[in-house]
């Protein structure tokens, strides 16, 4: 791939396309299955979401885990209660009764998905065994924090539903069917995502910074470079050997002009238009794990984990 050289003069004279001639990047939901979302610290993360129809899948199997749990549970309460009021301790009727029950379904409903999500950071029986994961919305692992917010919602909105169910079901559907990244409710309430894990987005060959380039490359103003286009940069060169000449010589030749519009100062004379956008690409990623790392450090001394 080789589209050209950008020097000082054609990127004076670049002019940014309008909108519509913009090599648009890949849609949010690819034919692969896999989404990409921009997370608060300006980073971009490529998953394979889990959809509607893997995520019914894994709650089909937690349910029936917790159901079996639940009768478990509730039926060695009972014996102890039982054994407890036959020694005098306490008076079992009715209202020991429905403690029971209210603490057994407290316990499998909410105790279950929390303590399951917490403890191997993010999965329970279910998406184990179809290959999930609840992870943050920067692709960071879950805590504790966000499994309750997580069980809280579900527990008393989607599944079982203690308020306005089966109406809450099946917002719960809608929601799902119209989030880009397959959410529930409390997946927007905990902001997470459920991923496949095992069969992970592949990006295929990204190059890093062109020897030569580093110095300049760390001098550029890239406040003008926008998310759709850094995007649109970012799939090109993963992609570009997929694509056939001529069309590959001349979105890559549209990009660098659009690149070179938005950005300061101009490469080096006689850089390759690829070298050109492998720096800039390469430049803005290191930036943005130097941003996420901060952040994250700032985040773990308020909340250590």
């Amino acid at each position: 791939m080789d589209t050209g050289p950008v020097t000082p003069a054609t990127t004076i004279a670049a002019a940014r396309p309008v909108p519509s001639q913009r090599p648009a990047g890949p849609p949010s939901d690819g034919a692969d299955g896999t989404t990409r979302f921009l997370t608060g610290e300006a980073v971009h993360v490529d998953l394979r979401v889990a959809r509607l129809g893997s995520r019914m899948l894994a709650r089909f199997v937690d349910v029936v885990i917790q159901m079996v749990l639940a009768g478990v549970m509730f039926t060695a309460l009972v014996i102890l209660a039982a054994l407890a009021g036959g020694a005098g301790w306490i008076q079992f009727d009715d209202a020991v009764f429905g403690v029971l029950f209210i603490v057994t379904l407290v316990l499998t409903f909410i105790g279950y998905p929390v303590i399951m999500e917490t403890l191997t950071r993010g999965r329970t029986m279910g998406k184990l065994i179809v290959g999930l994961r609840v992870v943050r919305d920067d692709g960071g692992p879950v805590t504790f924090r966000h499994a309750v917010a997580r069980g809280l919602v579900g527990a008393t909105l989607e599944w079982p539903g203690l308020i306005a169910a089966p109406l809450t079901w099946l917002a719960t559907i809608i929601v799902m069917i119209a989030s880009p990244q397959g959410k529930r409710l409390g997946d927007h309430v905990a902001g997470t995502v459920v991923i496949h894990e095992r069969t992970p987005a592949a990006w295929g060959w990204v190059p890093q910074m062109p020897v030569g380039l580093g110095q300049w490359a760390a001098t550029l103003d890239l406040t003008g470079l926008d998310d759709d286009l850094a995007l649109a940069v970012r799939h090109f060169l993963a992609r570009n050997r997929q694509l056939r000449e001529p069309a590959r010589s001349q979105l890559g030749h549209r990009l660098t002009q659009e690149v070179a519009a938005v950005t300061n100062p101009p490469p080096p004379p006689e850089t390759p238009g690829w070298a050109y956008l492998a720096a800039v690409h390469a430049e803005r990623h290191q930036r943005a794990l130097r941003q996420l790392a901060a952040v994250r450090s700032r985040s773990a001394a308020v909340w250590p984990t």
